[in-house]
């Protein structure tokens, strides 16, 4: 018999498979009990609809109905007459089960609500629903993103990649686009330079990510290219996983200018030869980004790029006063007052 603390072969890895195992199977329980939750919230919701509508019951019979599920379910959460009122809005929204199965409900209920609250266009709110399940956003995310308009930005940047990458990788390196890029969290001031635009979005690269979208991993600062004795250094070095690419990220702190495109073309040459691997990599990206642009400027001196770019502006706000910050209720407040509202 052996000693509790003996090292045994292949011990350590039984034990990682374990606990990867268990792990799993506690978020597919939490998934589970999630979905079951909000087709409840749905059914409740579609039934106050349905009584309001044909027996002309008022919008008091809620608060009635929440007392008394509350009394009979003293133990459960989110019964309160406000959240029932969501409950009512989301069956309104969603009138066919299925898409609540198949979609809404693999977001988690406050989602929805955001969801709910911040928009009421049917088809951008299954957009955002979908880029909630694609991406994992967290819900302070999803605000953001809705606030920001994401809906309006991905995609729509002016680009060389429907001529320079095949199908569907140019499409999906269009997606990856936008146009402009939100930097509200850098704080820096309008009138930041390139060097301290580069600096702060490394300070908070976290934030810095999540706006450049799902699938971009970070790989360096300044990194040298040795071009025939001469030293060049790309701002911003970037991995995407799902195009398999480099992808460059020049900055430039004023108006775009035509000599930035044939720039950035001649970096993800010499980038092409230098860093990919062409047997694993697709052809390098580039990603110019400045304060402003003109669109017709920018369509003129991309024409003749053999590489792929994409041009997009990036928006800098100034500092939130420190004052505000204490008068902005959190994401927690706002739960606990949903639910016991």
């Amino acid at each position: 018999m052996t000693d509790d603390l003996t090292p045994l072969p292949g011990y350590a890895e039984l034990l990682e498979t374990l606990k990867e195992r268990v792990q799993a199977a506690q978020l597919k329980a939490a998934a589970s009990v999630n979905r079951e939750l909000i087709q409840l919230y749905w059914s409740i919701g579609r039934d106050i609809l349905e009584r309001q509508q044909q027996e002309g019951w008022g919008t008091r019979v809620v608060d009635r109905l929440a007392a008394d599920l509350r009394k009979t379910f003293p133990e459960m959460r989110g019964l309160s007459p406000r959240n029932l009122k969501y409950m009512r809005s989301f069956a309104e929204a969603w009138p066919e089960i299925g898409f609540v199965q198949q979609a809404a409900a693999q977001i988690p209920w406050f989602h929805n609500c955001v969801i709910l609250d911040k928009l009421k266009d049917p088809a951008e709110r299954e957009w955002y629903v979908r880029a909630t399940i694609e991406n994992g956003w967290s819900r302070a995310i999803l605000v953001m993103q809705i606030e920001s308009r994401l809906i309006d930005r991905q995609g729509q940047a002016p680009s060389t990649f429907d001529r320079t990458l095949p199908a569907p990788q140019s499409d999906l390196a269009q997606q990856t686009l936008k146009d402009p890029y939100n930097f509200d969290f850098l704080t820096i001031g309008r009138d930041a330079q390139e060097r301290e635009i580069e600096t702060a979005l490394i300070d908070h690269l976290a934030d810095f990510m999540v706006e450049l979208g799902q699938g971009f991993a970070y790989v360096g600062r300044q990194v040298p290219l040795v071009v025939d004795g001469d030293e060049f250094y790309l701002d911003l070095l970037f991995y995407h996983v799902k195009l398999h690419c480099y992808v460059v990220i020049e900055l430039k702190a004023g108006e775009f200018k035509p000599e930035y495109a044939g720039k950035l073309n001649f970096y993800l040459s010499a980038a092409d030869d230098l860093i990919r691997n062409p047997e694993v990599d697709h052809p390098t990206i580039g990603i110019l980004l400045c304060k402003s642009k003109k669109n017709i400027v920018v369509e003129y001196a991309l024409r003749d790029m053999g590489q792929p770019i994409g041009v997009s502006e990036m928006e800098l706000s100034d500092h939130l006063p420190d004052q505000l910050k204490g008068s902005l209720p959190s994401i927690e407040q706002l739960e606990e007052e949903l639910e016991d509202g």
